[in-house]
């Protein structure tokens, strides 16, 4: 399963940032090879300052070796070796029409010291992060998901939405990261769902990432914005710098299993601002999302 599931994400690497550079027409992804001193490593693909994407990175990763004390405490196990594989994207436009998108995609397995496997399971998701609020992108993108997840159970987007709602929560903003999407963890083998059902499912949710994000970039990257829309986008960054800095899981497993910090850390966006007990003005658009955010919306 594990080289199964590294191979989809070594192709899916492929055809997101291939289709992301077509649509910027300007920039390109430069690739860093890397390798980790305790096991494995990584193939990072970043692309900055593009027509349409100002910073963005499609990461794909596969790590292994002893399970580090930290992490044997959060997992509540003993001295147990771990894989793990996996893509992370997270992509700022430089348009504030235009949404920030995060998608991740993993692979875990725990064995013990003679090699058995004593645990495997999948996780990942995909979030939107929008500045400025067009409903029919939120919808699109809700769709797609939820055509994904319909595919394979009926039960499984309302349960990874609300999941999602509730993962991506800046708890000391009491406020959501954005508009959300899908959020899911240990899916493991059980009687209603094998560890190959849930491939399956996890790459389906894979393959839509371009059809859920592609089109809303397409219908804004042409609309126009001032000043006063970038300092508003920017304003907002930091709350999204909050959270992966505060509250992701992922950017801590990744620093304490001795991650590579560059990688870890391309998910912050280049130009953020903080400014002192800022309040958008009653009714205007910038007020619009942040209704949105104070309390999670069903948007299909």
């Amino acid at each position: 399963m594990k080289d199964q599931f590294y191979n989809y994400i070594q192709n899916l690497q492929d055809t997101i940032t291939s289709k992301l550079e077509q649509i910027d027409g300007k920039a390109s992804f430069k690739e860093d090879l890397w390798e980790r001193e305790e096991g494995g490593g990584g193939r990072t693909r970043v692309i900055e300052n593009g027509a349409i994407f100002e910073k963005g990175g499609v990461n794909i990763s596969a790590v292994h070796g002893p399970l580090n004390p930290a992490m044997q405490e959060y997992f509540g196990v003993g001295d147990v070796n771990f894989f793990a594989c996996g893509l992370s994207l997270v992509i700022h436009p430089k348009s504030p029409m235009i949404p920030t998108v995060h998608a991740n995609w993993r692979y875990f397995e725990m064995y013990d010291k003679d090699g058995t496997t004593l645990d495997q399971w999948f996780g990942g998701g995909q979030d939107l992060t929008p500045y400025y609020l067009f409903e029919e992108d939120a919808i699109h993108f809700h769709q797609v998901s939820k055509n994904a997840c319909d595919k394979h159970d009926p039960d499984f987007y309302l349960e990874y939405k609300k999941r999602c709602d509730l993962y991506f929560w800046n708890a000391h903003r009491n406020e959501a990261r954005g508009i959300g999407g899908l959020f899911f963890d240990y899916l493991k083998d059980s009687e209603e769902h094998s560890i190959a059902d849930w491939y399956n499912f996890v790459t389906e949710v894979g393959n839509s990432f371009l059809e859920a994000y592609v089109p809303i970039v397409e219908k804004r990257k042409e609309l126009e914005y001032d000043q006063n829309h970038r300092n508003w986008q920017e304003i907002r960054r930091g709350r999204y710098v909050e959270f992966n800095l505060v509250h992701d899981k992922g950017t801590l497993f990744g620093l304490k299993t001795n991650g590579r910090i560059e990688s870890i850390l391309m998910s912050l966006p280049p130009h953020v601002q903080w400014v002192y007990d800022h309040h958008s003005e009653p009714g205007s658009e910038e007020a619009k999302i942040i209704e949105v955010l104070e309390k999670p919306k069903d948007w299909v």
